[in-house]
């Protein structure tokens, strides 16, 4: 196994962990609004849907984690970044990982099993309601996503060097982006003629490029 071929596996790793973690959004909504049709409609409230609303929300915040690192998708200021050479790109992404991921994301991990640890033995319980429902399941998710940021974290320390070696970034696995399905739905609109079609895709997807200056497929840049 090369190289790309292992930065791509913990990409689906990563791609699939946050796209199954995606289906806690169905959990919530439908836990949402069963419990405000009981609220306010049945005036039956639930003491513990607070509880399970932010366990729920916390899981797939954290579960997403990696997800976001691997497609790239975490915010950075970079109005100076995109600008510079991929080589400068990849020599200061390496020093702020050094530096400030792998410290951060350690203490995440080691502060988070402990968390879990204790969390377990005294069969924690929330203490927000009355008979609040068990916590220790959802602290576990801590180090578990704490572990798979770290992972992802570390193929993106291996990209930084690759890109230093090469003047190229590698390649990455790539996902569903928003401009895919903008794409997709002028493809098929029936109120613009094949050539407006065709330029407004071209400029949405520089756009997308130019936003993005690590390119998912690990385009050389000027």
């Amino acid at each position: 196994m090369d190289i790309q071929q292992l930065l791509v596996r913990i990409d689906a790793i990563s791609v699939w962990t946050g796209k199954a973690a995606a289906w806690l959004i169905i959990a919530l909504m439908t836990m949402v609004c069963v419990e405000v049709f009981k609220r306010y409609i049945m005036n039956m409230p639930t003491a513990w849907i607070f509880d399970a609303s932010n366990m729920l929300y916390g899981t797939l915040f954290m579960l997403a984690g990696a997800y976001a690192l691997a497609q790239n998708a975490h915010v950075r200021g970079d109005f100076i970044y995109s600008s510079l050479k991929p080589r400068t790109q990849a020599v200061l992404d390496l020093l702020l990982y050094v530096l400030f991921f792998l410290p951060g994301v350690a203490a995440l991990v080691y502060a988070g099993y402990d968390y879990a640890a204790l969390s377990w033995r005294i069969g924690e319980h929330s203490t927000v309601t009355a008979e609040g429902p068990p916590i220790y399941y959802f602290k576990t998710v801590i180090p578990i996503a704490g572990g798979l940021v770290m992972l992802q974290g570390l193929a993106e320390i291996v990209r930084c060097v690759v890109c230093f070696r090469t003047g190229e970034w590698p390649r990455r696995l790539e996902d569903v982006e928003e401009i895919d399905v903008v794409a997709e739905q002028l493809a098929h609109s029936e109120h613009i003629d094949a050539a407006t079609r065709e330029a407004a895709i071209e400029r949405a997807q520089d756009i997308e490029r130019a936003a993005r200056q690590r390119g998912m497929g690990g385009e050389a840049e000027p």
